[in-house]
């Protein structure tokens, strides 16, 4: 063991956690803005979806549903652990009861407690560096993080691409506990 994190210190200059806590500091910042595009495969159907989010902190957070058409105009506003929904159709403000956060978030594998959860991508996960790629003319460390016994988390692993030079986290990949994406 003791070898490969010497590898990964000589061939990369840092670990992979060093690399998971630029991105996610990168990200967070004191605000942030993205436009970020969901698919959710499965064998007999797929979705995607577009979001705009604006996120302040930990404690706030804006999700706007761009697409698909008939999602359009949905908005969802988190404040530390409590998520409102917007509904245009309706023409509504809901506040989410706690019996809705295990609940599928917009039909994705994600759930409405997902929205609030102050988990860790940083101190979760175990880190480890399992290859390089390319993406958008973009050299990037793919890490895989697996989480920890004792974490929170839904997923079984990450695989994340992670820009060299801007730390930007460019591409996830979510598994479920049984290997599955």
């Amino acid at each position: 063991m003791l070898l490969v994190c010497f590898y990964q210190l000589s061939s990369y200059g840092q670990t992979a956690k060093e690399i998971v806590q630029a991105a996610d500091a990168k990200m967070r910042g004191t605000t942030s803005q993205a436009q970020i595009t969901i698919q959710s495969i499965r064998p007999s159907w797929s979705r995607e979806m577009t979001v705009k989010t604006w996120i302040k902190g930990r404690g706030l957070a804006m999700i706007l549903v761009q697409s698909p058409v008939k999602d359009k105009g949905i908005v969802f506003l988190k404040r530390k652990k409590e998520v409102w929904n917007w509904l245009p159709a309706l023409e509504k403000i809901i506040k989410l009861p706690p019996s809705m956060m295990s609940q599928s978030w917009m039909g994705t594998d994600f759930t409405n407690d997902d929205l609030v959860k102050e988990s860790s991508i940083v101190e979760d996960y175990n880190h480890s560096i399992v290859g390089d790629t390319v993406i958008d003319k973009r050299t990037c460390y793919i890490i895989q993080m697996i989480p920890k016994q004792e974490a929170a988390v839904v997923w079984g692993k990450l695989l994340v691409c992670i820009d060299k030079t801007d730390y930007l986290e460019l591409h996830t990949r979510f598994y479920d506990e049984d290997g599955s994406v």
